[in-house]
């Protein structure tokens, strides 16, 4: 009982540590634990007890992407740019060997996109 209550001075603790440094203490409350919520100067959602960012959604708007989320969909994109390439190379070549480089190349370029499709949509 009293590591959650030394748990709970911490929390005070950190939340009045905001305060100190210029975060405001907004009427929003944390949805993962209730606390309340402190505007960093940066305008930053911040949860005291969590110590973690929040982000708000709000009815209608689409969540924000993470930086991993665009990254993936930058890396289809381009991956997508090179299988077109590869497609208008595969249509002009007429050496055997290089036929079988670029059609090896595709194959992984293939791999890679459909790698990339699953952890999407995990």
């Amino acid at each position: 009982m009293q590591e959650k209550a030394e748990t709970t001075d911490n929390s005070i603790k950190r939340m009045a540590d905001l305060l100190r440094q210029g975060a405001t203490l907004t009427n929003l409350s944390c949805p993962m634990c209730a606390a309340p919520l402190f505007r960093l100067k940066d305008g930053t959602l911040w949860c005291g007890k969590d110590e973690k960012k929040v982000i708000v959604v709000k009815e209608g708007e689409e969540k924000p992407k993470s930086a991993s989320t665009a990254a993936m969909e930058t890396l289809e994109a381009t991956l997508l740019s090179k299988v077109q390439d590869i497609q208008e190379k595969i249509q002009r070549v007429e050496n055997v060997e290089e036929l079988q480089k670029l059609t090896s190349a595709l194959s992984e370029v293939l791999d890679s996109l459909e790698k990339i499709k699953r952890m999407k949509k995990s």
